[in-house]
């Protein structure tokens, strides 16, 4: 049975990581246009939407993930609160003390380290008793990810393999993915918060 999580959030420097809200609908808009979100996270649901209802489709699970058990994050920005971004972990405890992670980064956002802070601290969150008492994230993405790749490591994900033929896109074509994790007795890393 899936425990309700009860919703926190995470304030950074520049950002803070909290729950979506229906008012970010037009903010969520902004990730589906690019097209390495569309293709590596929105998910088969997603892109099979029409364009115009997309950002919808994509937000409205994610209105409900607390309650249904995933730790859903958006990333906005401290000043304005745009969503800049997004991290999850879902699956908690679906493994004891286990959670999967997945993010993304809006375009105009890429460039500072948002990613791997976000993963960084949601992680770091989630590891503590008064969070989600998790020992073990995982994560994967596809080779041809290299982004992706890079967020991992720096938010302290080490590789631990790779996944033959795990990345099935939705015209069918099939990817090599990484196998990432973070256990909750890893150094946090230092490039992470900075």
């Amino acid at each position: 049975m899936t425990r309700a999580l009860q919703p926190h959030r995470i304030e950074l420097d520049d950002v803070v990581l909290r729950p979506f809200e229906p008012s970010d609908e037009e903010a969520v808009a902004e990730a589906p246009r690019d097209p390495d979100i569309l293709r590596w996270t929105a998910g088969t649901a997603v892109i099979r939407t029409p364009a115009a209802q997309r950002a919808r489709r994509w937000l409205a699970p994610r209105l409900d993930a607390w309650s249904l058990g995933n730790a859903v994050f958006a990333v906005a920005d401290r000043a304005t609160d745009h969503v800049l971004g997004h991290v999850a972990l879902r699956d908690v405890h679906r493994i004891p003390d286990q959670a999967v992670a997945a993010y993304w980064v809006s375009p105009a956002a890429r460039g500072r380290a948002l990613g791997a802070r976000a993963l960084d601290a949601a992680a770091s969150w989630a590891f503590t008793a008064a969070g989600l008492g998790l020992h073990r994230i995982s994560l994967d993405h596809s080779l041809v990810n290299e982004g992706s790749c890079r967020v991992a490591l720096r938010a302290g994900f080490q590789l631990e393999g790779t996944m033959r033929d795990y990345y099935v896109e939705v015209n069918g074509e099939r990817h090599d993915s990484h196998l990432h994790a973070r256990l909750a007795t890893d150094q946090r890393p230092a490039t992470a918060g900075s």
